[in-house]
């Protein structure tokens, strides 16, 4: 068995051509551009590049984009007081910081000041609660980018056993309640380090998801044959590929589909992002 592949470059590239269709009709209907703020603390070379990467989707969406980059001093009142002149900013209807932040600052206390109304995100203790309560207003970038790949693929997910390894609030948590709201019904196990016998949970999924951040992790002998598999991981070897969690070339041999790393969940990422901008200028003039 060779794994059919969830392209999310090709998803992602015709979900930006829809977003930059409705940016332009918001434009032409309401007079409304909506804006994207990032704030870059240091110089961390995979973090601007990220952030580059951002302004770059938004931009050719149509949405304006703002960007902060600050010096790796800059202190943590500074931070929150940049956090609240975007918040009053009318021209601006979604903020990012990017993570991670030096480790002087808090970055917690930087999340639960972005004004919920923007937070695109979906970091603010208010956005979770809200998906926690089954009302979201934000869904998180990375999670949602997952969804999104698993209905591209046609995965049916009411009564699927769902396990996903990796439990943070990026992805993990957020993921586990989104595939729990009615319309999606999965059951879902959320595994981590302290999971006792991983593989044998890991072979119970029809679905597994790994977002663990640890290079190879999930290996053939652990997955369920004919398992979709998506890998959330962002890993860089020695000689300076990217690679994911999942040994992708000997999972592929198992798996009935497999997104690739790079290629498949990231492009999501940012897509969804710019989704949620699109969403939040909306919200908060009353438009949706």
């Amino acid at each position: 068995m060779t794994a059919r592949i969830i392209d999310g470059r090709a998803l992602a590239t015709r979900r930006r051509a829809e977003l930059a269709d409705e940016v332009a009709r918001l434009g032409a209907e309401h007079g409304v551009q909506p804006g994207l703020a990032t704030v870059l603390v240091g110089d961390d070379p995979a973090s601007r590049t990220y952030v580059g990467m951002k302004h770059r989707a938004s931009e050719a969406a149509g949405m304006r984009s703002f960007q902060h980059l600050l010096p790796a001093t800059t202190t943590q009142p500074e931070l929150l007081d940049l956090v609240d002149r975007l918040n009053a900013d009318e021209a601006v209807d979604g903020i990012l910081v990017q993570l991670p932040l030096p480790d002087h600052l808090d970055a917690r206390e930087v999340q639960r000041r972005v004004d919920p109304a923007k937070d695109v995100d979906a970091l603010n203790p208010v956005t979770a609660g809200m998906l926690a309560n089954g009302e979201p207003t934000f869904l998180a970038c990375t999670p949602a980018g997952v969804v999104a790949l698993l209905d591209e693929a046609d995965v049916a997910l009411p009564g699927s056993e769902v396990v996903i390894v990796g439990r943070s609030t990026l992805v993990g948590r957020p993921l586990s309640i989104m595939l729990t709201l009615p319309g999606r019904d999965a059951t879902v196990t959320v595994a981590h380090s302290r999971t006792r016998d991983l593989a044998a949970v890991c072979r119970r999924a029809d679905v597994l998801v790994v977002a663990a951040g640890r290079e190879g992790l999930v290996t053939a002998d652990m997955v369920r044959p004919g398992a979709v598999v998506i890998d959330v991981g962002t890993n860089r070897t020695a000689d300076g590929r990217l690679v994911g969690d999942v040994a992708y070339d000997e999972v592929a041999e198992v798996a009935g589909a497999i997104t690739p790393v790079p290629g498949g969940v990231g492009p999501m990422t940012v897509t969804m992002l710019l989704a949620n901008t699109l969403h939040a200028a909306r919200l908060r003039r009353g438009l949706s």
